[in-house]
C-alpha cells in the first residue's frame, strides 16, 4: 500500500471514529454496538500506523518501503506487554 493510500484510509478511519463516538454519545447508536466498532477501528488505526512507521524506517535506512508488511492485530495490540 503506497503512502498516499495509508494516509487515505487512515483518515477515513479517524472521521468514522470521531462520528461513532458523537452517536454512542447521543444515543443514534446502543453502547454495545459502537464500542465493539469502536475496538475494531482502533485495531485497524494501530495497524496502519504500525505500517507506516515500518515504511518509514525502511526509507530511512535505504531499504525499499514496499517491503513493509502489515502485521496482524495480536502483534502490534501486545507490543508493549
Amino acid at each position: 500500500m503506497a503512502d498516499e493510500e495509508l494516509h487515505k484510509k487512515i483518515n477515513e478511519l479517524s472521521d468514522e471514529q470521531r462520528d461513532l463516538r458523537a452517536k454512542v454519545a447521543s444515543g443514534e447508536v446502543d453502547s454495545e454496538t459502537g464500542q465493539t466498532r469502536l475496538k475494531g477501528i482502533e485495531v485497524e488505526l494501530d495497524r496502519l500506523w504500525d505500517l507506516v512507521r515500518q515504511r518509514d524506517a525502511k526509507r530511512e535506512f535505504g531499504q525499499n518501503p514496499n517491503e513493509a508488511t502489515e502485521r496482524p492485530a495480536d502483534v502490534v495490540e501486545d507490543y508493549l506487554s
